[in-house]
């Protein structure tokens, strides 16, 4: 009995720090863009998954229960905008502090309708742990607020690296490289490869 429960003790630890490692991003059915580190809901569009730098890392930690009941019961949401640097570091002390949370990028009417009824105003940065908000960014109220909902203390989970989903991504290599590239530095010639084979002449 003792042996089963360290084996689903082992296995728990491995599957959460999977989902530490895989970040989504994508929008929802009114236009809103979200990124967080849990699949997205039916319906969204524009999905996209990235492994974000350091994501080894917490894959490789195991997910305290602390962190479990907290996130279930108290979730975590930031509200920003481009060009905004108290959003810039209310997203550095969540991702320092290593506590998962969903984003969205206020960029359009209908998102600033919507952070005018959370927040009652259109200021950014907002963040909400369940039910509870706070305006702008103080980092003493911020840790307040994650250590009222039980979130592990700072410095006990490691950080991560979940980006603004307003930014646009760099392209990876192989996502660059245009077809055009890639004929040109196609081999040409009787021997290359593929090429058919050459007849032997006769003299």
């Amino acid at each position: 009995m003792r042996l089963a429960r360290v084996v689903l003790a082992i296995a728990l630890g491995v599957a959460s720090g999977a989902a530490l490692a895989q970040i989504y991003r994508w929008t929802d059915r009114d236009g809103r863009v979200h990124m967080s580190d849990t699949p997205p809901p039916a319906g969204a569009t524009n999905v996209q998954k990235r492994n974000p730098p350091g994501a080894g890392a917490a894959a490789r930690a195991n997910e305290p229960y602390a962190l479990q009941v907290a996130r279930k019961n108290y979730p975590v949401t930031l509200y920003t905008s481009l060009g905004c640097d108290p959003c810039v570091e209310a997203r550095k002390l969540l991702n320092a502090r290593g506590v998962p949370f969903r984003e969205v990028s206020v960029s359009n009417q209908q998102q600033l309708e919507e952070l005018k009824k959370v927040a009652g105003n259109a200021s950014v940065p907002v963040m909400l742990v369940g039910s509870s908000l706070q305006r702008g960014f103080e980092e003493g109220a911020y840790h307040a607020m994650l250590d009222g909902a039980g979130y592990p203390k700072a410095g006990i989970l490691p950080p991560r690296s979940q980006p603004d989903p307003g930014q646009p991504q760099p392209q990876s290599e192989s996502e660059s490289e245009s077809p055009l590239a890639a004929e040109e530095e196609t081999p040409r010639g009787p021997y290359a490869p593929g090429a058919p084979p050459q007849r032997s002449r006769r003299r």
